[in-house]
């Protein structure tokens, strides 16, 4: 099962969760200021990443300015870290988009489709194939 945790107010949060309903692939949305991932998730995540906390972190937020003001969450330790991004959420990329095996942070339509079934890309394939031969 794909999870889609989301902030509703943003945009990048709205495409994820209208190309997973229009491509019909089943997915669980999560409110995160409602819910916020735990730490025990986040370190689940960090799995996925290349560049460790780098890749969960929005630079661009106002929670990420505003907390650079006192203490850089990059100069944290990693265990500190983790409890300040399941403490603010804002801090996150959003959507983070994420299954068994593999995460995606922000929206990329490109990247996305990673999230299609094998099945389903192989059809599409093949179809494309025969349409081009025709």
């Amino acid at each position: 099962m794909i999870n889609l945790c989301v902030l509703p107010s943003t945009a990048s949060c709205r495409k994820a969760h209208r190309w997973l309903l229009e491509h019909r692939i089943p997915f669980h949305e999560r409110n995160m200021n409602a819910q916020p991932l735990t730490e025990t998730e986040i370190k689940h995540l960090l799995q996925y990443t290349y560049d460790g906390i780098d890749d969960l972190i929005s630079t661009k937020s106002n929670a990420y300015h505003q907390l650079s003001k006192t203490t850089p969450i990059e100069d944290m330790p990693l265990s500190e870290a983790i409890k300040v991004l399941s403490e603010t959420p804002q801090l996150l990329r959003r959507p983070i988009i994420f299954d068994d095996h593999r995460l995606l942070c922000g929206f990329n339509q490109d990247e996305i489709r990673m999230f299609i079934p094998r099945e389903q890309r192989i059809l599409k394939m093949r179809a494309m194939s025969q349409h081009q031969m025709a």
